[in-house]
């Protein structure tokens, strides 16, 4: 399966036996270093999940030779992919402000029976009298183990940039329940086997159709399409002052890891452990550094994202929530720690 995925120009990177999350890194990742700025994708290891993710056949025979029982994830963004991760977990069902972002859904709509991601997508749908995803037959779709889908696209304009999100978040996010996977996400590939079930494709289609229309719209109106502001759009016509992005700084990272390292030793501790407090200690910290130009936000929230993993690996809906929601108020006092240049 992993030459088969990137021979379709997919980069991939190993998932843990029996798993739908990325394998520990090796010893040397331990401190918690930015996946940027590490020496192992160099080497040839498959240390930070999707980031080492890759197309080398040689490289791809190494990894699975080493390690016959790892599964196979697909990193989206340089996939040029676009995945709605379509949801059927049991959750309570959030105030109709929040089923689908920026739509007003009125008393005269009849929710009675809406329980998944599937009834806010086929919503969503319809309102816009679109076709619903998870019945289109012309693309790629793949049942979960948790009976959720996953929707393949491909992004038939490279040059427009699409965030990942969940379908929770309070700030970006398509429909509750449906999570969309593309730059900085990965997804597990058609026939890996886990613990819970297999992922099994749907349906005769075999490739991603591409993103229809309506759904690039869908995702630009609910933020999931970076905004960048060139000097010649300033409303005042003088240059904008670019804010920097850049792998961390030494600085940054000696004041990042000891904050991390608190959220990696909750793992040994399932209840009492603070975590949530932890997670958001390090996430505000980092808010701070990525405002004041010391680590990318894409740093920020990978590095972060794969702590909590680590310590809490069967809630990344509710680390993503805790991460968003520190790094946006930590980017509210800009942090410049000693010894940064």
């Amino acid at each position: 399966m992993a030459r088969w995925c990137a021979r379709e120009g997919w980069p991939v990177h190993p998932l843990a036996p029996a798993q739908k999350t990325p394998p520990a890194n090796c010893a040397d990742c331990k401190g918690h270093h930015a996946p940027a700025t590490c020496p192992c994708r160099n080497a040839g290891r498959w240390c930070h999940g999707f980031h080492a993710a890759t197309t080398v056949p040689g490289l791809i025979d190494a990894w699975w030779s080493a390690q016959p029982r790892f599964g196979v994830g697909v990193s989206c963004g340089p996939a040029e992919l676009v995945v709605l991760d379509v949801d059927a977990h049991a959750a309570q069902v959030p105030e109709r402000a929040r089923l689908l972002p920026g739509i007003p859904i009125g008393p005269q709509v009849d929710l009675a029976g809406l329980a998944t991601g599937f009834d806010t997508l086929a919503l969503l749908a319809a309102l816009r009298g679109e076709q619903d995803p998870a019945a289109d037959e012309t693309t790629l779709r793949v049942r979960t183990p948790s009976g959720g889908l996953h929707i393949w696209y491909r992004n038939p304009y490279p040059a427009t940039r699409y965030r990942s999100s969940t379908g929770s978040s309070p700030r970006t996010a398509l429909a509750w329940q449906v999570d969309v996977r593309s730059d900085n996400g990965y997804i597990v590939a058609p026939g890996v086997r886990t613990a819970a079930g297999d992922y099994v494709p749907v349906s005769a289609a075999r490739e991603p159709a591409p993103l229809p229309a309506w759904l690039a719209a869908e995702l630009k109106r609910t933020g999931h399409v970076p905004e960048a502001v060139s000097a010649s759009q300033a409303p005042s016509g003088l240059p904008v002052p670019m804010r920097r992005s850049r792998p961390a700084t030494k600085a940054a990272e000696r004041l990042l890891e000891p904050l991390l390292a608190e959220v990696t030793a909750c793992r040994t501790v399932r209840e009492g452990a603070s975590f949530t407090e932890k997670l958001n200690r390090a996430a505000y910290t980092a808010g701070g550094l990525v405002e004041g130009g010391h680590l990318s936000g894409a740093d920020a929230r990978s590095l972060l994202a794969e702590t909590a993993r680590t310590a809490r690996p069967h809630q990344e809906r509710r680390n993503f929530m805790v991460i968003e929601s520190a790094l946006s108020a930590g980017a509210q006092r800009p942090l410049h720690p000693r010894g940064s240049s």
